[in-house]
């Protein structure tokens, strides 16, 4: 079927007319647009953001330094648990401060809670810590070593870094790495060394992202400061242990925080998505009356 000179092309499929069915006129690519979705991203806001990355990145390796260091006889349970002591009142009364109580009073929960919590966890993994020393007794080191290597880095990939993504899930991510604290923690001298490990892990994991979280939403100017000084402290422990994964670690980092922001931004010069009629319907008004 030829079009009909003097008729004009309509786009309604309602109505016949003298045209093929895969006919358009040149007015087609008139409603063409590019990248109607597209997010507009800035250098400083991406390295900004990639500073959850880093940190826990940095929680994880001093966490694994911290192991190293207990079961070398480099530090002792006693010292570890009094730091880890100070650090999480500080950190507790850091909490509170920086947004001047309001989270606590939209939450409704009161100290007096958070102190039964604290000593329920505490008397509840001391009680346990003889059988978390001996939990893993029957499993080779080496297996216990890989396990623990896979557990954290599942916490990382399930971390909660701030995106809208199915892979998130902050159960998930917590729960990995107690359960490879609680393997590392098998493989020390004594029952006192578990508990502390196991407590110090749930300080790092549980807590200071929390921490974190609240800095960066209130403080911006803080959070980066406490981010570098963090990674700094990582790298110069990791750096008593080995120079060469002190070198490696700190590449790692300004990758994460310096040039995978460059790539991203960059990549986005590139970016073509293109929409125009030919898209799928989509349905706007609000259905949900229908499902009464």
């Amino acid at each position: 079927m030829e079009p009909v000179p003097g008729r004009r092309w309509q786009k309604v499929l309602y109505e016949r007319q003298p045209f093929p069915d895969n006919y358009v006129d040149q007015r087609f690519l008139e409603e063409l647009r590019k990248n109607v979705h597209a997010r507009q991203y800035r250098y400083q806001a991406v390295v900004f953001q990639s500073g959850a990355v880093v940190q826990q990145l940095c929680s994880v390796c001093v966490f694994v330094l911290t192991w190293w260091y207990m079961d070398a006889g480099l530090l002792s349970p006693q010292g570890l648990f009094a730091a880890a002591l100070v650090s999480s009142l500080l950190g507790y009364v850091l909490f509170d401060a920086v947004d001047g109580g309001a989270g606590r009073w939209a939450s409704g929960r009161t100290r007096w809670a958070d102190l039964k919590s604290t000593l329920v966890f505490a008397a509840f993994t001391y009680g346990f810590s003889p059988v978390l020393k001996t939990l893993t007794e029957s499993i080779s080191t080496d297996t216990i070593y890989a396990m623990s290597a896979l557990m954290l880095l599942g916490h990382l990939i399930f971390f909660d870094y701030g995106a809208n993504a199915a892979i998130v899930s902050s159960t998930l991510s917590l729960n990995m790495a107690i359960f490879a604290s609680v393997c590392l923690a098998s493989r020390l001298p004594r029952a006192l060394h578990a508990f502390v490990m196991v407590t110090f892990a749930m300080q790092m994991f549980a807590l200071w992202p929390m921490l974190q979280k609240k800095l960066k939403a209130w403080t911006p100017r803080c959070y980066v400061a406490v981010t570098v000084l963090f990674a700094l402290a990582a790298l110069a422990a990791l750096a008593t242990v080995s120079s060469v994964g002190a070198v490696l670690f700190a590449s790692l980092l300004l990758a994460i925080s310096c040039l995978c922001p460059y790539c991203l931004i960059r990549l986005q010069l590139l970016k073509d998505n293109i929409h125009g009629p030919w898209d799928e319907a989509e349905i706007k008004e609000d259905l949900s009356r229908f499902l009464m």
